[in-house]
């Protein structure tokens, strides 16, 4: 088990430096209504604005997660575990709120070019003016949303030879506390 406490906090270091500025991970817990809304923001807005998006959701309530949650706390030196944390490039955002939208897209748009900026404004645009009609043309674009899975660990097989000594165990108890019992009756002729 920790092998793979420490692969996963391998793994989710790793995840978060192979963000590039296009990238987010967000770190939620299904029952948070703040990471509700960060990640209905990001996956009604965000990833149909920057058609380059990779969002990676990282699920707290998990306990395979919990290292690489843990290793996102160290990396953005957060002292308190609440959700929703955003990891967008070098930028980590605690918490979310509607007033953060702008800052969001600021940081994703840190190592983009002037023409992918460009094109996130016109695609901006678009959904302002017809958010339907723009999702329906680009629906291609939900796949850029994908839920991060820790690789479990095999299973060791077991001949059940273990069960085995368990039962034999269990009979002797059985058999000893019925031979206590019957045993000291007889003594009190």
């Amino acid at each position: 088990m920790k092998t793979l406490s420490i692969l996963s906090a391998l793994c989710g270091v790793a995840l978060m430096g192979a963000a590039s500025g296009a990238d987010i991970t967000i770190y939620y817990s299904p029952t948070c209504p703040h990471c509700h809304h960060a990640r209905e923001f990001i996956s009604s807005n965000l990833i149909y604005e920057y058609p380059e998006l990779k969002v990676t959701e990282v699920n707290v309530f998990e306990e395979a997660n919990r290292p690489t949650f843990e290793g996102a706390l160290k990396k953005c030196k957060y002292e308190s575990g609440g959700v929703p944390v955003l990891v967008i490039g070098e930028k980590c955002f605690q918490g979310y709120g509607d007033s953060m939208q702008q800052e969001l897209r600021d940081a994703i748009e840190v190592d983009l070019d002037d023409a992918a900026k460009a094109t996130a404004a016109e695609n901006k645009a678009a959904m302002e003016k017809d958010a339907d009609a723009f999702k329906t043309e680009h629906a291609d674009r939900t796949n850029a949303i994908s839920e991060y899975v820790v690789a479990a660990e095999p299973q060791k097989k077991t001949d059940g030879g273990s069960s085995i000594w368990f039962y034999v165990f269990l009979i002797a108890l059985v058999a000893g506390l019925g031979f206590v019992l019957t045993g000291s009756g007889n003594k009190k002729k």
